[in-house]
């Protein structure tokens, strides 16, 4: 496995950002687990593999494995090896992740989707350093430092009784939160030129010509559920489809077609209610009210469907005015009537 020998780069000058390297750099020289919990991309794994290279084993393996994409068998032969005959198909001996990571760091990510047997596992593993290979009797000894990840409220799961509170409770020798992409409004920009300038010269392009006043304000405007990896895709994205240096527009969901058929919008049966189906939003229960203030309630939900058509169309009002099936101007009116436009 190919190691690099200095930290990966990592972009921001936000407050929260800044925050966070603090945190890394402080924890990194200890020889202690981490736990890093974050939305989904966030940029959990980047800050891991810093974490292992500015520490004292940056010269040693650093190892990754997600834990959500193998059944409970599988990622416990990864983890832990196994010896020929341990299983059907397995042949040989093998060595698992924590062997092959001996000296060095080994990251698990989406630790929260693990069985309980292996968390019982990988436990042992942080306390005394040692494990037995599936299949064997040999007791083997590493020196490993564990660092995990999640996008799960682990404590919430170990009250369910779905995580071990022992195993929680080693991890959490030092818990780093990523701050998601919408705390980091002074970051956004600077991520999203960085992300452009790279793919113009994937592309071959000779610059990247910056961004108009109108792209970013859109940048900064949208809620980025899918953080870092999703301002990643919609620059990559545009500077692919623009293909000269400039971007004219952004896409934030691909799969956005007037062909592609709304759930909502299957076709209706014959044996479908109407009222149910006209209707379908539920009407409050006024029995037992003494006065209902009926203007007051509609101007409420009023503004709430115009903030979740506003939001589903990526802030774009003539697809929010398509979407509620008003015109243009309709649509203007009631953003204005609600102190709706920005």
């Amino acid at each position: 496995m190919s190691q690099q020998n200095s930290a990966p780069r990592m972009i921001g000058e936000s407050a929260s950002f800044l925050e966070m390297q603090e945190h890394i750099s402080h924890v990194a020289p200890l020889n202690k687990p981490v736990l890093f919990v974050g939305e989904r991309g966030t940029g959990k794994e980047l800050v891991a593999a810093r974490l292992h290279y500015l520490s004292g084993r940056w010269e040693q393996t650093f190892l990754k494995i997600n834990c959500a994409a193998m059944s409970e068998t599988l990622l416990e032969a990864q983890l832990f090896g196994h010896e020929a005959g341990a299983y059907t198909g397995a042949t040989k001996q093998r060595q698992g992740f924590f062997e092959r990571a001996h000296g060095g760091t080994l990251f698990l990510d989406e630790l929260a989707n693990t069985a309980m047997a292996v968390q019982e596992k990988i436990l042992r593993v942080i306390e005394y350093g040692e494990f037995e290979r599936l299949g064997g009797n040999e007791t083997l000894s590493v020196d490993v430092r564990i660092v995990a990840a999640t996008n799960e409220d682990l404590p919430d799961l170990a009250k369910q009784g779905r995580f071990r509170e022992d195993l929680l409770d080693r991890l959490a020798f030092d818990v780093v939160t990523l701050p998601p992409l919408r705390e980091r409004a002074e970051d956004i920009l600077i991520l999203a030129e960085h992300f452009a300038v790279g793919m113009v010269k994937e592309i071959g392009g000779e610059f990247f010509a910056g961004f108009s006043d109108k792209i970013e304000k859109s940048l900064c405007k949208y809620s980025w559920p899918g953080n870092i990896r999703e301002l990643k895709n919609v620059i990559e994205r545009a500077v692919y489809q623009n293909g000269d240096g400039h971007i004219n527009h952004l896409v934030f969901n691909p799969f956005e077609s007037p062909y592609r058929l709304k759930a909502s919008a299957r076709p209706v049966s014959d044996d479908d209610s109407s009222a149910s189906t006209k209707n379908n939003v539920a009407a409050p229960d006024l029995s037992g009210a003494d006065s209902f203030d009926f203007k007051n309630e509609v101007q409420a939900f009023e503004i709430n469907l115009l903030n979740q058509a506003m939001e589903q169309n990526q802030f774009n009002q003539k697809k929010a005015a398509e979407f509620l099936n008003l015109s243009y101007h309709q649509l203007r009116g009631y953003l204005r009537k609600y102190d709706l436009l920005n």
